[in-house]
């Protein structure tokens, strides 16, 4: 099976865990199964889908498209082996699907006359929606229909999804009609027809697909495709393809299906009431904490409230109103506090006119790219683990203990032999993320 999982998204409606670079699909809140108090581990929704699908197929081909932003993350959480169809920018879904898809048949070497199911990398869902997708794929592979979309059963009017109208009430039928987004009365004259919510999950043949990018797009190959896509225009998959096709068929899911889009909904799918250092009294009711930050967050007699704390800010709502956050977070200015990346991930500690102090975590056998940086210097203090540092050249071992001293214009890294924490102090008048210029280091 062949499946490609769009990642995108921001950081606003699940602010203060999720920022410009973190969106909720890395936000760690769901318990790994098998694991329980004290002791319990937790993944985020990319690693639980992921996970997921590997249960349900082994075997299963998985790309996931995104954009360059996210690259690193997905490989902090998912490993560096994983398929990565990268948007050099942002153009809607349809470019990017046209992008994964001549990835998956110039680069992965996939048939064209194999099928793909596309899917959203968050959905909230049980095992069996993955073996609704296989079965959706396979429908695909059979040439059922040149689009095959997976329909879910509603469970309220929602205002939020587009509605799929089938032919017949069948568990797989023909569509006749797409409804863009209603009110709740229009909605559920929808549902009374036998309309289905619209998840954005559907399977087509690469070569169909391709086919379309072509007539839409002058281009070669994925390298050309790849080369010409800033200059692509913005389009939707709906609009560029579903609604020039006639031959689409609907296959009926009944199952658990959540999108997770806002904190109320959010913690919904919570199977703990508390993530990270947090007390409720007993006089709470409904009330979620999620607390990144290393200090303990204390709950009393609050109802229906959801904290969360995180380097970025500290939210307290109420769980209806943390649906309207994004206006009020727009509004905020500031810097990415947290991140992860491929070699581990970096929390901002203290911002001053001309200092910056970052606390570093590298994962053992990763390191930071050889860079250099114009105008700052940086301090490094090794704080816990053993790695080795190359400073212009020269090479030395570090641990616990150690100060690394390096002046603006020196070219530097570290690697990690085991888990490697360190305190990086940036001093300068112009401290910018764009100060940076990387070289190639042979090791």
């Amino acid at each position: 099976m062949n499946i490609i999982l769009l990642s995108g998204g921001s950081g606003k409606r699940l602010w203060p865990l999720s920022n410009d670079i973190r969106s909720k699909q890395f936000i760690k809140i769901f318990r790994k199964p098998g694991t329980e108090g004290a002791e319990a581990e937790h993944e985020s929704m990319v690693q639980r889908v992921y996970r997921q699908i590997r249960e349900a197929d082994p075997q299963a081909n998985l790309t996931i498209a995104t954009s360059k932003s996210q690259v690193s993350a997905i490989h902090n959480q998912l490993g560096e082996d994983v398929g990565i169809s990268v948007e050099p920018c942002r153009r809607d879904t349809f470019p990017a699907i046209a992008l994964a898809t001549a990835y998956l048949t110039d680069v992965r070497g996939i048939s064209p006359d194999d099928a793909v199911v596309v899917c959203p990398v968050d959905p909230y869902v049980d095992d069996g929606y993955f073996a609704a997708v296989k079965e959706l794929w396979e429908l695909a592979q059979k040439g059922t229909a040149n689009l095959v979309l997976m329909g879910i059963d509603p469970t309220y009017p929602s205002e939020k999804y587009g509605y799929i109208m089938p032919t017949t009430p069948d568990h797989l039928s023909k569509v006749s009609s797409f409804k863009e987004k209603p009110d709740a009365v229009t909605a559920q004259n929808y549902i009374d027809q036998g309309g289905l919510w619209n998840a954005g999950v559907f399977a087509y043949k690469l070569s169909y697909v391709l086919e379309r990018a072509h007539e839409l797009i002058d281009f070669a190959d994925y390298d050309d495709l790849f080369s010409k896509y800033e200059t692509l225009k913005k389009i939707s998959f709906d609009y560029a393809v579903v609604e020039h096709e006639k031959d689409i068929a609907v296959l009926r899911y009944h199952g658990m299906w959540k999108d997770l889009g806002t904190w109320n909904t959010l913690t919904e799918a919570m199977e703990e009431d508390a993530v990270g250092d947090a007390r409720l009294n007993d006089t709470c009711h409904n009330v979620h904490v999620i607390n990144e930050l290393e200090v303990p967050i204390l709950a009393m007699g609050l109802k229906n409230v959801i904290i969360s704390a995180s380097a970025q800010g500290i939210l307290v709502s109420d769980k209806e109103q943390s649906s309207y956050i994004k206006p009020y977070v727009d509004e905020i200015e500031q810097q990415v506090m947290f991140a992860e990346k491929s070699w581990g991930s970096f929390r901002v500690l203290d911002i001053e006119d001309e200092s910056l102090t970052i606390k570093v975590t590298l994962n053992p056998g990763h390191r930071m790219n050889y860079h250099s940086h114009d105008r700052r210097d940086e301090v490094w203090t090794v704080i816990s683990g053993k790695g080795r540092t190359i400073v212009d050249g020269m090479e030395q071992p570090v641990s616990a203990g150690d100060v690394i001293t390096m002046a603006a214009g020196c070219r530097h890294t570290v690697i990690a032999e085991t888990e490697l924490q360190l305190i990086e102090v940036q001093l300068g008048k112009e401290i910018s993320v764009s100060d940076k210029h990387k070289y190639e280091l042979d090791l």
